[in-house]
């Protein structure tokens, strides 16, 4: 028997072995936040809404006081919906644009500036989601970091439904540079 082969047929096994739990480490490593401080987008590092909250705010240039949820991820709204009127219901266009929902019964928290202002929808699946001045909110799939607001002034189209989406403030409106900044997106259109 050559001893040269036999050690490296058994070398091999041992190498992927290595290779693959320092893969794991690596995977496990990048996707875990155990600080529970948000990296910053376009505002300043904080973590989203205060444990046992729904949503905080968090003021980003140009936008203002921005509506997150507990992660620190932006919340939107789309000019098409009220809680009386949901529209973004297929699985296309909640793929996009994940509703922020709370368990059934829950009422929706967060700071003062936003007393009276959140309320609650009925989803057809029969989620409860959380809305703020009677417009369902959502977080949009294509932000990467807390404080990105990438889906501000999206348009998009779903089963013939059209939308178009703004950040959600603390004013319940608009944010002010939502009229006169579009997106470089172009939509989409499903």
């Amino acid at each position: 028997m050559d001893f040269k082969k036999s050690s490296r047929a058994m070398t091999r096994p041992r190498t992927l072995v290595a290779m693959t739990a320092l893969a794991g480490l690596v995977v496990a490593a990048c996707s875990s936040n155990t600080s529970g401080a948000a990296s910053a987008g376009n505002g300043s590092a904080q973590a989203g809404a205060p444990a046992g909250t729904t949503v905080a705010t968090k003021s980003i240039s140009g936008m203002g006081d921005v509506v997150v949820d507990s992660q620190g991820r932006s919340l939107y709204s789309s000019d098409q919906e009220t809680t009386a009127k949901l529209a973004c219901t297929t699985s296309d266009c909640t793929a996009i644009w994940t509703p922020l929902t709370v368990a059934a019964g829950q009422t929706p928290t967060g700071p003062s500036q936003l007393s009276g202002m959140l309320s609650t929808v009925k989803r057809p699946d029969g989620k409860t989601q959380v809305a703020l001045n009677g417009k369902p909110l959502y977080t949009f799939t294509f932000d990467h970091a807390p404080g990105d607001v990438g889906g501000n002034n999206q348009k998009d189209s779903f089963g013939g439904k059209n939308f178009t989406w703004h950040v959600a403030t603390a004013s319940g409106g608009a944010p002010p540079s939502a009229t006169s900044t579009p997106s470089s997106g172009s939509g989409f259109n499903y």
